[in-house]
């Protein structure tokens, strides 16, 4: 099998089980960015088998986005070297760093599990610290989407309404990135500019693959 479909397949792969794991944890009431410690105390209190599910995808997300991200800088590398560009190495390096970010997001969630039901007094740091590296991780989610969608637009890998829905998914994380302060104050509809964008970067991942799968053919 070509390492093209491989990746393509892997970014697929990712997409579904970043939304898997959302699908277990946000149902059993997965406090949201700014939740009240109260609240953030009961959920990891009572749902460590929930967390502890939720964050088996974690590892496998990583790998598949690694996959998928080398599988990108492989298709594209040559016409980016004839052009001078290195775009889908940015992409693939924002990759690299969200992965490296969102072990320290599922680190966090998992030592709530553990210390919420005993030790409620450790929960303020912790929370504080999950809710500042899950919004700031946008930034890298940017990286990797204004990366991979510029060098697929110029490779003619994307299709120009594939490369917008990259553009306009990274402004809305960069952006909650630079709001992250204001966002991690409290729940409130800034938490919306997030979510927006990561339901978008779900569906470029998704087209993404498709052409990657498709790339023989093309």
């Amino acid at each position: 099998m070509r390492f093209s479909r491989i990746s393509g397949l892997a970014a697929i792969g990712f997409a579904v089980s970043i939304v898997t794991a959302n699908l277990i944890m946000a149902p059993a009431g997965l406090p949201l960015t700014g939740a009240g410690l109260a609240e953030v105390n009961a959920f990891f209190g009572a749902n460590g088998h929930v967390v502890g599910l939720g964050a088996a995808f974690g590892p496998v997300a990583w790998v598949l986005a690694t996959v998928f991200g080398a599988g990108a800088v492989a298709a594209l590398w040559a016409s980016e070297r004839e052009r001078g560009e290195a775009w889908s190495l940015v992409g693939f390096a924002g990759l690299i760093l969200q992965n490296v970010t969102f072990t320290g997001i599922m680190a966090a969630r998992l030592a709530l599990a553990r210390t919420a039901p005993a030790d409620p007094a450790a929960t303020p740091g912790l929370w504080a610290w999950h809710d500042a590296v899950f919004t700031l991780n946008g930034t890298f989610l940017a990286i990797a989407l204004v990366g991979l969608s510029v060098a697929g637009l110029r490779a003619k890998l994307l299709r120009p309404w594939e490369g917008t829905l990259g553009f306009a998914a990274a402004v809305l994380q960069f952006a909650s990135a630079c709001l992250a302060f204001l966002v991690m104050k409290a729940e409130g509809p800034l938490g919306l500019i997030g979510l927006t964008g990561w339901l978008i970067w779900v569906v470029w991942l998704v087209m993404y693959g498709i052409r990657l799968i498709r790339l023989r053919e093309a």
